[in-house]
């Protein structure tokens, strides 16, 4: 057992490694990106230093990979996320992603007989990409209140003042993705010929 485990942590500091060179990132980006010193994060590509959950996760974040990628973790054969539903301001929010750090997909459900609310927008660092599954979403967006039918998409910058609600009194159903700030999303789509 204690072989295996010698085993998984030596093979950690090439993974770093290679992750960071890969990324194209230097040692000092990555100490400033994560708080750890440089000493630090070469002694753990060079495996002079065992790595511990409060380097890993930090490290996992920046490079924006599961934790499970970083120490080798087998595959576990089953590629689908068990999402655990919960609810924020009377929503109930779906994720449907598992990567830390980068975007971050979610399904929201805005229940009927909500659109008297008064909007409150927000802002905070990030972009964001949502799409109409069912029902009328109110999006303020800073100056403009806006109403998005099933099938409309719309994206922006989350420094922008935004929020979210019903725009009649049917439920809502959309789908969020949200990505760090200056991450845009790259939509390319075809067109059948005529």
């Amino acid at each position: 057992m204690s072989d295996d485990f010698d085993a998984v942590l030596a093979a950690v500091g090439p993974r770093l490694r290679e992750l960071r060179r890969r990324s194209g990132v230097t040692l000092t980006a990555l100490s400033e990106t994560t708080g750890i010193p440089i000493s630090t994060l070469s002694r753990l590509e060079s495996g002079q230093r065992k790595p511990g959950l409060e380097l890993l996760l930090p490290l996992a974040k920046a490079h924006q990979v599961p934790l499970e990628e970083i120490v080798g973790a087998p595959a576990s054969g089953d590629p689908r996320v068990y999402p655990r539903p919960f609810r924020r301001n009377g929503m109930t929010v779906v994720p449907l992603t598992r990567r830390p750090g980068g975007l971050q997909a979610f399904k929201q459900i805005l229940p009927a007989g909500r659109a008297d609310q008064e909007p409150d927008p927000r802002s905070h660092e990030g972009y964001h990409w949502l799409y109409v599954l069912n029902g009328r979403l109110r999006v303020v967006l800073g100056d403009q209140d806006l109403v998005l039918g099933a099938g409309e998409v719309a994206e922006f910058d989350t420094h922008l003042p935004h929020w979210f609600g019903n725009a009649d009194s049917h439920p809502v159903e959309f789908l969020s993705i949200l990505g760090p700030q200056g991450e845009r999303f790259h939509i390319r789509a075809r067109y059948p010929a005529d």
